[in-house]
Formats: structure tokens, sequence, C-alpha cells
């Protein structure tokens, strides 16, 4: 199953290991080395970061200064991405290859520098250049600062689980916290453990109201933090914790299930004891996902708050989802029609440039790098989850939607129907963000922003935008180079037959953003775009110079 669900969780003995006070410059090295790796009885080389796959576990508390330092010995370019820090003021660490930086090529080095700032929680790192995240990645922990309790009862361990085959040992009358990150490369996922419920506290790092759940979903890019129960006394059983995918949309997927084993410490041999599976959701059902996704809340609380943009600036409607191009001559393409299948947001397939965007921006040298005018609405409007139009064929460019520092915005996604609905999880780099509203069909921008969650709204980096249907997000951009008080809302369809929609808001702070798809297929075929978030007069709302290890193209 390698490749299909990567979820990962720190254990306690590393994570008691790191708690310290607030401040301290943690130093790692990573070696881009290839590693013959087996798994099910199979052997292959791969891409690893110190010859371990999945990667090592950078661990930080909050407040914490990373140096990061990647040598590349391998023959493809590599870029590193820390999913979900918001960057304050350290753009030029996010990682995306182009964005904003040139890929770190073979024989070369570049130390990633930043400080975790206003962040707890499981977050994740990996590749990001071609489709190399599929072996380099690995957890990002972020712990509480020194004798700052959770805003839940203390686990009593907090275990490693790197979901292939795992096998999980717990004690009866014990609590542990899971942390699950889904780095699949294209599927979102169930997850179960049998005859156990879990209790969700925690989402893409950020507390939630605890609710209790057999079942959870997770896109790729998403994390949740679950406490488990364990029995009062030994069961006398075994438990399978199963993932299996969540499918829209016509793609090929892998459908087969992943399995780990629960296990209580006990004398009995464990071959002799039955074993119990979970009954996991069905591939498409979206139902499920929908009534799971609405379950989600920060906690909003006054250590915790959830500070969701009342006011907006810029509201913004993108639509998001497939279409085709021309194919190439002399080659085959398996698109309709003899076309080359692409994927847009407002019907812009982002043209990957030849140098980084930040550095251009930064150096004022940005003719004939981008554009400035990414469209705010589709430049064409038709009945978007309806019946589709008969031209299929998307634009192409490297075009950036310019922010003025300190913006707060309203942005509303949009799924299409042009080669057939499917969900699709957005994650947006340097921010979070709070879902605010979610529904099925198209969105109604009279009716819908009524019914808005501007209290508690999930706050998160990655949000589904639900198949056949649209997510609102909001967030505020006050910083260079990070978002301060950004949330995100998602929203997933019901039935096959209806559509769903979800709203965004969100904040923008000075920087490139990038924002795409994370089923890497979509983000291939252009499901990408970036924000120019412009500096703000003082001092510390500027972008620092670039460093000068910054690698070169």
């Amino acid at each position: 199953m390698g490749g299909f669900l990567r979820i990962l969780v720190a254990t306690t003995l590393l994570l008691l290991s790191v708690y310290s006070v607030a401040g301290t410059t943690r130093s790692y090295e990573f070696n881009i080395q290839l590693q013959n790796v087996t798994r099910l009885c199979h052997t292959r080389s791969m891409v690893t970061v110190n010859r371990k796959f999945p990667g090592p576990h950078i661990v930080a508390t909050e407040g914490d200064r990373l140096l990061i330092k990647v040598n590349n010995h391998v023959s493809n370019n590599i870029t590193i991405h820390w999913h979900g820090i918001r960057q304050l003021r350290s753009g030029w660490a996010d990682g995306p290859a182009y964005i904003t930086q040139c890929p770190i090529q073979t024989g070369q080095s570049y130390v990633y520098n930043y400080t975790v700032v206003g962040q707890r929680g499981t977050l994740f790192w990996h590749a990001h250049i071609s489709w190399l995240r599929a072996s380099l990645y690995g957890p990002l922990i972020i712990l509480l600062k020194l004798n700052v309790p959770y805003p839940f009862s203390k686990p009593y361990k907090e275990v490693p689980i790197i979901f292939d085959t795992f096998k999980l040992k717990v004690k009866p009358g014990k609590t542990y916290l899971l942390r699950l990150i889904n780095a699949a490369l294209n599927d979102e996922l169930f997850f179960s453990i049998a005859n156990h419920t879990l209790t969700v506290v925690e989402a893409d790092a950020i507390y939630t109201k605890p609710f209790d759940t057999e079942t959870l979903i997770l896109a790729p890019g998403q994390t949740t933090n679950v406490l488990l129960k364990s029995k009062p006394k030994f069961p006398g059983a075994n438990f399978v914790m199963s993932a299996r995918p969540y499918v829209t949309g016509q793609r090929t997927f892998d459908n087969s299930t992943v399995a780990g084993i629960l296990e209580y410490e006990s004398s009995i041999h464990m071959k002799n004891l039955p074993l119990f599976k979970p009954t996991l959701p069905s591939l498409n059902d979206t139902s499920f996902v929908t009534r799971f996704s609405n379950r989600l809340r920060s906690l909003a609380s006054p250590q915790f708050p959830a500070n969701v943009p009342q006011k907006i600036d810029k509201h913004l409607f993108f639509t998001v989802g497939l279409g085709t191009s021309p194919c190439e001559k002399n080659k085959t393409c398996q698109g309709p029609n003899g076309t080359r299948f692409a994927a847009s947001i407002n019907n812009v397939s982002f043209v990957q440039p030849s140098v980084a965007l930040l550095k251009s921006h930064y150096s004022d040298q940005s003719n004939g790098v981008y554009s400035p005018y990414f469209p705010i609405s589709p430049l064409h409007w038709f009945n978007y989850t309806g019946t589709p139009p008969n031209n299929t064929f998307v634009s192409n460019g490297t075009k950036l939607m310019v922010l003025p520092f300190n913006t707060s915005v309203e942005l509303v996604l949009q799924d299409t129907s042009i080669l057939g609905v499917e969900s699709h999880p957005l994650h947006l780099h340097g921010f979070n963000f709070f879902v605010v509203g979610q529904g099925f069909g198209n969105y109604d921008p009279n009716k819908d922003p009524k019914n808005f969650n501007l209290v508690d709204p999930i706050e998160r980096n990655t949000v589904r935008v639900p198949t056949g249907g649209w997510v609102a997000i909001r967030f505020l951009a006050d910083n260079p180079g990070l978002l301060i008080n950004a949330r995100l809302f998602l929203s997933v369809g019901i039935h096959k037959i209806y559509y769903v929609f979800s709203l965004i808001s969100f904040t923008c702070g000075a920087g490139v953003w990038f924002m795409h798809c994370h089923l890497e297929v979509h983000t291939s075929w252009g499901l990408k775009m970036a924000w120019l978030v412009l500096d703000g007069e003082l001092p510390n709302q500027k972008l620092l110079p670039p460093p000068a290890d910054l690698p070169k193209c």
C-alpha cells in the first residue's frame, strides 16, 4: 500500500525529549538519498530522507526556530514544503518549486530557516516538486509550550503510527493520542478501528470542539488528532485498524483496504484470539463525508479563539475542475476525443514558470514571468453543476491574484461538471482559513451567506471542495509572508444525484503563496494558482531579503 495512505503519529518519548522553554533553535539535516525499500514483499529503489521511509520526525515546541539543512545526493531536483507552517516573514522557506524557490539541484544544499509562531499540533513535511512526495514525507509535530496543558485530559501516550502494516499495542483503561496524517498522493481516506470510538480533538493543528465518531475522513494534506480510549479490561480479542478511499469522479483509484492491528498487552498468544474488523463507509458515501465535515467546529475558547473576519474587503468566486487541452503532435492522449486532460481554476490552467515567482517579485523582474491579472470570477458563467458546456478547453497562463497588505478576503470555491463533478482538496500555503459555509449545487450569493457560520467555523489549511458543490472560506492577510488569522470551512456532497457547495474566508500576508489541489494528478494537470500579497507600510510588514544560499535556477 506504499503511496496509498500515510497515517503518522509521534511517540511520547520523542515528544517529551523536545519539551523546553520557547525560543530554542533546533537543527536537523536531511540527506536526500536512494534507498531500497521493502513493503509487502516487494523491494524497489526510492528517493528517501536519511535512508528512511517514511522520513524522520521533525519535533519542535511552539516558538522554536528550525534550521533544516537539505543535502541533495540524487539526480532529481528537490524542494521540501512544511505543510501548514504559516511562515512568518519567511516565505523563502515555504518550499514549492518555482513558486518560492528554485529547486535544490544535485550536489547542492539549502537551509530552510523559519520560526514556529502561534501554532501547535500535528502537521507534516513533504517534497514539493514532481511526484516525489510519494516517498519524501514525514510528520512535523509542534508541542505546546512548557506547562501549557492540552484543552482536554492529558493522554497516557502519544503513539507513533506509520499506517502501512502496523501493530499498535495498548494497555487497558488508558487514553492514547493518535496524530493522523493523510500523506497519500491521490486518495481521500476513511479510517476506523474496530469496536472502538475515537474522539476528534484537532484538525490541521487547530483544536476542535471534541466529538465522538467510529470513522473519520481525511483528504490528502489533512491531519486529525483523536483520542483513543482503550477497553477498561483485557477484551480477549484483536482489532483491525482500516483505511480505504473515498471516491468521487471518474478517475482510476486503488479500491483496496490498508490495515493495521490494535493489540492489548497480555500474556495470551495473540494468534489464539479472535480478530474483529471495522465496517467502513462505502467508497462513494458522500453523505457520511458531509455529516462528518459538518461536525467539525473550532474550539473558540478564550485561550484558543476563532477570530473569523467579520468585515470583508474582497469577495472572490473561483471555479475549480477538470477540462481538456489539445493533444501535442505525434502523441497519444487519454482525454475525450483524443484531447489531453487538464485542470484549472477560473478556467486558467497554471503554467509553471522556469524561475521562482517570489524572487521575480522581490527583484522587480516579473515581466515575462507572470501576469498580475488572475480573474476574480469566471470569464464565462454557466450552470456549473448542470449540463456541461460543449467547449471543454482550458486557457493556460501564469497568473497571480494580487492583494494589498491586510486585505480580508472571502473566497467561494465552486466545483464544476465539465468532465464530471469531483471532490477537490485545496491547500493554501502560508495561511489558515475559516470554512464558513458549504452547500450542494451552484452557490447563490443572495441566499447562501445567510447561513454562514461566523462564530466557530473550523480553521484549516486544506479544505475539500465538495463534489458537485461549493465551499466558502475567510482569511486575513496581515503579516509579510504569514497569515495570522486564517480560517477554513469545507463541505461535501450528500448523494451522487445532488450537489454540494462550501464558502471560504481568509486574510493574506505579504509574499507569494501557492494554492493547489492536493490530488497530485490534478496538480500536475494545472489545478493551481498563486496569490501575491504586497508589502505593508511598516518595516515588520515587509518580506525579508532572500537568504544567501537560496538555490538558483
